[in-house]
């Protein structure tokens, strides 16, 4: 049950209880129960809202930055990633597989500011052995909501 009340409030984290106790068929209380509990296990971090960065800020620039570093003696990438996520710029850090070790998500005013920030503070760090930055041009979607609203499917109907 607890899955499908983290699926909901993924898709609306301002569905009311009443709302998600109609959709679960349980009662409000136990809706409301249900989600502090979530919050004091820390399986619920926080409550967020997607926004259209280009209609907020039409100079807001984002950029993933792919990082190949040395993991450090008893700590692996922890206390790496603890420091780059400090920053204000950074939105995002994850540990990932494959030919780099971190990608960490940054915002900014400007193409020359992130550069700036990437070039003096993320290549110094101690332990960062390579960067490498792609600026996002668009976003089409965020986590599962259409920034630029529902299209239709472009895709061709094949008919016999």
């Amino acid at each position: 049950m607890n899955n499908e009340l983290i699926t909901l409030l993924k898709q609306n984290a301002r569905f009311s209880d009443e709302q998600l106790s109609s959709m679960l068929g349980i009662t409000k209380e136990e809706v409301a129960e249900r989600i502090k509990q979530l919050e004091e296990d820390g399986v619920i971090k926080g409550y967020s809202v997607i926004v259209d960065e280009n209609r907020v800020d039409s100079d807001m620039v984002i950029a993933n930055i792919e990082l190949k570093v040395t993991p450090q003696r008893d700590c692996g990438f922890d206390e790496l990633a603890k420091t780059i996520m400090m920053y204000d710029e950074v939105e995002t850090v994850s540990l990932m597989s494959g030919a780099y070790d971190l990608l960490v998500t940054v915002k900014g005013n400007d193409l020359k500011k992130i550069a700036l920030f990437v070039s003096q503070r993320l290549a110094t760090i101690e332990g960062v052995l390579s960067t490498a930055t792609h600026f996002v041009l668009k976003t089409y979607k965020e986590k599962g909501i259409f920034i630029e609203g529902e299209e239709d499917d472009e895709r061709s109907m094949i008919a016999p």
